[in-house]
């Protein structure tokens, strides 16, 4: 059996999978914020529960917002910045008393995509989260690209490509930069895009609504928001060049974004065609706890059971 756990800032998720990928127990906590002994002990108590609702014991993998540096073993990059700095993998090898692999969740996104969702039997997925967050990760052959430094993948936080003058310097991001994609293109970038342009800060959702019920504000927004993602998208396709790209997030659940991708990504791809499939995630918000569990997979690359 397979433990997969999405920690997140503020639920931590847990999966159990037999050896073919059906779910044998499944169970979400809330997230202990800014407690770094609470939240092992939280995912140290979800494993034991997965553990006897599944009736056996398996092998245990975690996606986690950032990466555990290569060079320090501690955790860096993380939006839930109490792990930062905090020896995660093997603190949690020591209350778990077996090896844990650790992978960043864009990643484990990708991993679970490529292994049985939409990109099942394709050679590189390209996975987006558009959520809260912004974050990508890279699948091949069914096993995730961490990079040498664990930052393959890390999408978000490059600056917007071709800016306009008026989305020069862009608005300041937590990582200390201005303009990254995460500013742009998560759920709260594109509220608060549409409260500078409107004056009415209203969340994302309503913009969503407005757009629906025909409010041209709301429209202008959702095309501003189309354009940005279409470019950054173009630039991530010119990199890689994946068989496709697989959207996860809150926002992959609206379908005039996805309808309106293809053809705001196409002009900036580097090419003389583009049709390259852009698909919402298969296992839609399971997928990057699925994806953790699926770290052990060990056998032919992407085969479930292996």
């Amino acid at each position: 059996m397979r433990i997969g756990i999405d920690l997140g800032g503020t639920k931590i998720a847990g999966i159990a999978l037999d050896e073919r990928g059906a779910t044998r127990a499944e169970q979400r906590v809330a997230t202990p914020r800014d407690d770094y002994a609470g939240t092992l002990g939280a995912i140290a108590d979800l494993v034991a529960s997965l553990e006897r609702a599944a009736g056996c014991a398996g092998t245990v993998g975690i996606g986690m917002p950032g990466a555990v540096s290569p060079r320090t073993g501690l955790v860096k990059n993380a939006n839930s910045v109490w792990l930062n700095g905090q020896p995660f993998a093997g603190d949690l090898e020591r209350v778990l008393r077996r090896p844990v692999r650790v992978e960043n969740d864009a990643n484990c996104l990708a991993v679970s995509e490529a292994v049985d969702g939409a990109g099942a039997g394709l050679g590189t997925v390209w996975a987006l989260i558009l959520g809260t967050g912004v974050g990508s990760g890279i699948a091949i052959a069914g096993r995730a690209l961490s990079g040498r430094g664990r930052i393959a993948g890390e999408w978000g936080h490059n600056p917007l490509p071709a800016p306009r003058d008026d989305e020069r310097p862009g608005p300041a991001c937590y990582c200390g930069r201005y303009g990254c994609l995460e500013t742009w293109v998560s759920g709260p970038g594109l509220a608060a895009d549409h409260a500078r342009r409107t004056g009415t800060p209203i969340g994302g959702e309503a913009v969503i609504a407005a757009l629906r019920a025909g409010d041209p504000a709301a429209d202008a927004t959702i095309a501003r928001y189309l354009d940005r993602l279409g470019r950054g998208i173009a630039q991530g396709i010119n990199l890689i060049d994946p068989d496709i790209v697989v959207i996860g997030g809150g926002l992959s659940r609206v379908p005039e974004i996805l309808a309106g991708l293809p053809e705001r990504v196409a002009p900036h791809v580097f090419s003389d065609a583009f049709d390259t499939p852009i698909v919402a995630s298969r296992h839609g918000d399971a997928s990057g706890v699925r994806g953790a569990a699926w770290l052990w997979n060990d056998g032919p690359a992407g085969l479930p059971g292996a």
